[in-house]
């Protein structure tokens, strides 16, 4: 992957990562949801940090064509796994959640299964350990707020459903 490459690659991701921003802090204003509210608060949140990255990254490819020693190669490791759960312990009934939530939730996801689509190719694409290691972690994250965005959606959609699966209830016939 060459200099030029790089830079495009940074520069889609730059894109996505504030589009996707400004998505989740819409969606948490918009929503009366708890658990949505929640959950697109964190998300927002931990993308802004992929942004100042991203952002540091692409400043010394520009200046140097090369992959910088300085720019801090981790990002924190998302918790937002935690939200659902800890959200839904909190409240002492369930808002109904409503069309608009769902469809938020789906577009996310959306989001998220291609942020970790490109980020996997780009890891695919290098050859230097240090940018294999930045790329997969941020394909890790994404692929994180997938599945988490798909567990608020499956919550949407059933949540006596999704409350039996969690509490691992079953019936013995005892």
């Amino acid at each position: 992957m060459n200099a030029k490459d790089r830079l495009d690659a940074l520069d889609v991701a730059l894109g996505n990562e504030i589009r996707e921003r400004e998505f989740y802090l819409a969606n948490e204003q918009r929503t009366k949801n708890p658990v949505g509210k929640a959950m697109f608060k964190k998300i927002a949140e931990e993308e802004v940090e992929h942004y100042q990255r991203l952002t540091k990254l692409h400043e010394k490819w520009v200046k140097n064509e090369a992959w910088p020693q300085t720019v801090p190669l981790t990002v924190k490791n998302t918790d937002v796994g935690n939200v659902l759960a800890d959200v839904i312990r909190s409240m002492d009934e369930q808002p109904p959640g409503d069309s608009d939530d769902l469809e938020a939730v789906r577009t996310a996801i959306a989001f998220e299964q291609k942020g970790a689509a490109h980020y996997e190719k780009l890891k695919d694409m290098v050859s230097d350990p240090k940018e294999k290691s930045f790329f997969g972690l941020l394909a890790q994250i994404e692929h994180e707020h997938y599945l988490s965005l798909r567990e608020t959606e499956e919550f949407f959609i059933d949540p006596a459903d999704w409350y039996r699966r969690e509490e691992h209830h079953s019936i013995d016939g005892g």
